[in-house]
């Protein structure tokens, strides 16, 4: 069994190796080893997501696709959606998700009959359609929102834009800027696990500034 693990966080705030380990003490639980990593800055209302493109590429059937939750590999309308399950059926991919329990089965191929495995398949394709269209729902009013939320502050004139977290930009500037006292440099990675943000973010600061 292949398990292939997709991490996705929506900016390049965000990190998405937050659940990496998440991931990776479930797949130990379950006696089974993640085989690869796939993790990416996306948003997941989109289609065009580089390293779920690699995955699917990378994937043969039989595969384990597996995710910290249904809303990490889609928030895609219904027309993506349709598209992004129709290449997973037709691979023969298995999406296992920590928010969908019956999915978890897939990592134990011999606990169940032919006829039960079935029946959760079935099961397991229901539920995943079902979670990936409240996953879009969330991302729509959340979206709209926001909307509403600026409209108000134009209204009022407070709107000012997505405003840059400088302070915390400083400080990965400065660690940029800074030596071990060995006199080695910091690197990306370890400003990146100082700070608590993302690689991409520590990156978008020592391309542009503070």
């Amino acid at each position: 069994m292949f398990i292939r693990a997709y991490l996705r966080a929506s900016t390049i705030e965000q990190d998405a190796q937050r659940a990496r380990q998440h991931l990776a003490d479930f797949a130990g639980q379950h006696n089974v080893a993640i085989a690869a990593w796939y993790v990416e800055n996306a948003s997941g209302a989109s289609a065009n997501r580089g390293e779920l493109r690699r995955l699917l590429e990378d994937a043969h059937a039989g595969d384990v696709i597996l995710v910290e939750a249904i809303d990490r590999l889609s928030r895609l309308d219904r027309d993506d959606w349709r598209e992004l399950r129709a290449q997973l059926d037709a691979k023969g991919l298995r999406v296992v998700a920590l928010d969908l329990p019956t999915s978890h089965l897939a990592l134990s191929p011999a606990g169940a009959d032919d006829f039960t495995a079935r029946v959760l398949d079935a099961v397991n394709g229901m539920m995943l359609d079902t979670l990936a269209a409240v996953a879009r729902k969330d991302y729509e009013d959340r979206r709209r929102r926001q909307r509403q939320g600026i409209e108000k502050a134009k209204g009022e004139g407070k709107y000012q834009g997505r405003q840059k977290d400088t302070a915390r930009r400083q400080r990965i500037d400065a660690l940029l800027k800074s030596r071990h006292a060995n006199g080695r440099g910091y690197s990306i990675r370890e400003v990146a696990s100082i700070i608590g943000c993302s690689t991409n973010t520590v990156k978008a600061v020592k391309r542009d500034g503070p």
